[in-house]
């Protein structure tokens, strides 16, 4: 079993360092080059760069919350629900389809009716 992990190319578990400008200060983010090859399709189908499409999911993070505990891992999870979300039709593979035409009420009630229910809090 372990095979199949273990066998992955390593340097897609090699970290990467990238500079973002969020609110017009540089910061860095820190995250594995497969996590960053899963944000540059995602940015893509959106015609964004990845630091337009970490900026735009920062301001909203933000927004919603208030907050931002960890935003690396808040990448890492997006990252992880857009891949469960092609494979249960939640999200087109089609990656002409833009993220932004979709229904997001309906993309979270097909992903809750997957079994990976949302907290209470982020159903509004």
């Amino acid at each position: 079993m372990c095979q199949v992990f273990i066998g992955a190319d390593p340097a897609l578990y090699e970290n990467r360092v990238r500079s973002v400008r969020l609110h017009g200060v540089a910061t860095s983010i820190r995250l594995e080059n497969l996590f960053w090859q899963v944000l540059e399709e995602i940015a893509g189908r959106d015609g964004l760069s990845v630091p337009q499409l970490c900026a735009k999911l920062h301001d909203e993070l933000l927004a919603e919350r208030g907050y931002i505990d960890n935003f690396a891992s808040f990448l890492r999870v997006c990252c992880g629900r857009y891949l469960a979300l092609q494979l249960s039709g939640g999200i087109p593979q089609d990656v002409s389809v833009p993220i932004s035409s979709l229904n997001a009420q309906r993309v979270l009630a097909l992903e809750q009716r997957a079994g990976h229910p949302q907290p209470a809090h982020s159903m509004a």
